[in-house]
């Protein structure tokens, strides 16, 4: 039976430190450390300065670009998909989101599903969604924390996150939702 492309990026992530004698982790510190920004140029360090398979390089010169694993092409860009058409508008949101936990620290990972990007560390802190043609819905993990404002309880939204905050527009990403979602990232670890 066919893997899922998140399937076969986990068994190889699995598989890192024996076939290339590090774990994931590592290799990404390498690249960042290497300065270098381009996919192409990263796969070319890794396959000729440490003798990494092209499978194994591509998977690092992702995770290390972005945190995003692309689906293949069968699958299409999960994000761009996520944004086509009357949800266009809400990707600044999106973009400001991914901006913002990215600074968290070098262990965020970002995983795309079909329908949201889930936001993981040691396990997922939260998630972003388009879910209607105008709005934005992050789902958080702050177990313990009561709802209040426009943080309320996830309800039916999503049973992987406790609460959810309702996004309009890009000037909604403000310090209050980061600390939100930094104190998720924090119990994440």
């Amino acid at each position: 039976m066919a893997k899922s492309p998140e399937e076969m990026r986990d068994s190889m992530v699995a598989n890192m430190p024996e076939k290339t004698g590090k774990p994931l982790q590592d290799w990404i510190t390498i690249i960042q450390a290497s300065g270098l920004e381009k996919h192409g140029e990263m796969i070319k360090l890794l396959k000729t300065e440490h003798g990494m398979t092209h499978g194994f390089a591509n998977l690092v010169a992702h995770e290390a670009r972005n945190g995003v694993i692309s689906a293949p092409a069968a699958e299409g860009d999960l994000v761009a998909a996520q944004y086509a058409g009357g949800k266009a508008a809400l990707k600044p949101i999106h973009d400001a989101l991914i901006d913002a936990v990215q600074g968290f620290g070098s262990d965020v990972e970002l995983a795309p599903k079909k329908a949201y990007v889930s936001l993981r560390r040691a396990k997922q802190f939260g998630l972003i969604q388009p879910s209607t043609k105008t709005r934005v819905d992050v789902g958080i993990n702050l177990k313990g924390h009561e709802p209040r404002g426009r943080l309320e309880a996830s309800g039916s939204f999503n049973a992987m996150v406790s609460h959810r905050v309702k996004l309009a527009s890009v000037d909604e990403v403000d310090a209050e939702l980061i600390a939100w979602l930094k104190a998720a990232y924090d119990a994440a670890g």
